[in-house]
């Protein structure tokens, strides 16, 4: 379960979202719908037009995705909350994950962290530079909202991955034998479209992912 913060970030510059009220609705859908692997935490995004629109620095993002960590832990220990490594520059990640250690959190010990500020550059050598070095260092990684030629370049290093793009192309070209108005909620038309992701993700070269980089 993601926890909307590029939305509701984007909107407001801030979170409106009580973290009380968050876990509420997360422990709702858990019970609810059902089989929840975990929910993420209400973290701040990097991207620079974020921090312009919060007027805070990429550290004090980091900070703040770390003490909702903290503070949805307090309020329901129970739910199986991931953590989320943040930054813009690869610099930033690593820093962050020192962050976190010195936390008492080590991101290698959880079956799954999230990596945000990602979503929107997944095709660019930075990004798989970042995702792959921490990766490689052992974290197990969930990118979000990544786009499929990410997911091509990227899916064999990643846990897992998320993505509205689907019932975004169902909704503009719903399958033709369909009965829906749309399928932006078809689970035909998702099954599918899982299944093209999967082969091109299988059907991708090799990378050298885990090269290191030479020095220039």
């Amino acid at each position: 379960m993601d926890s909307g913060g590029f939305s509701e970030l984007s909107l407001y510059g801030r979170w409106v979202t009580p973290p009380e009220v968050y876990a509420e609705e997360v422990y709702r859908w858990g019970s609810t719908v059902g089989m929840l692997d975990w929910a993420a935490i209400q973290d701040w995004m990097c991207e620079p037009f974020l921090v312009s629109k919060t007027g805070l620095s990429v550290v004090e993002h980091q900070r703040r995705t770390i003490q909702s960590w903290h503070d949805l832990q307090r309020i329901a220990p129970e739910l199986p909350w991931i953590p989320i490594v943040q930054g813009w520059g690869e610099g930033d990640y690593w820093a962050h994950v020192e962050m976190w250690l010195a936390e008492g959190v080590d991101l290698r010990d959880f079956g799954t962290v999230g990596i945000g500020s990602v979503c929107r550059r997944e095709g660019t050598l930075e990004a798989v530079d970042i995702i792959a070095g921490l990766s490689r260092y052992g974290i197990s990684l969930h990118g979000f909202g990544l786009k499929t030629t990410g997911l091509a370049r990227l899916g064999k290093i990643l846990k897992s991955a998320d993505s509205l793009a689907w019932s975004f192309a169902g909704r503009k070209r719903p399958l033709p034998d369909c009965t829906h108005k749309n399928c932006s909620n078809c689970i035909r038309f998702a099954k599918a479209w899982h299944e093209q992701v999967l082969r091109r993700c299988e059907e991708a070269p090799e990378q050298v992912y885990y090269q290191m980089k030479l020095p220039i």
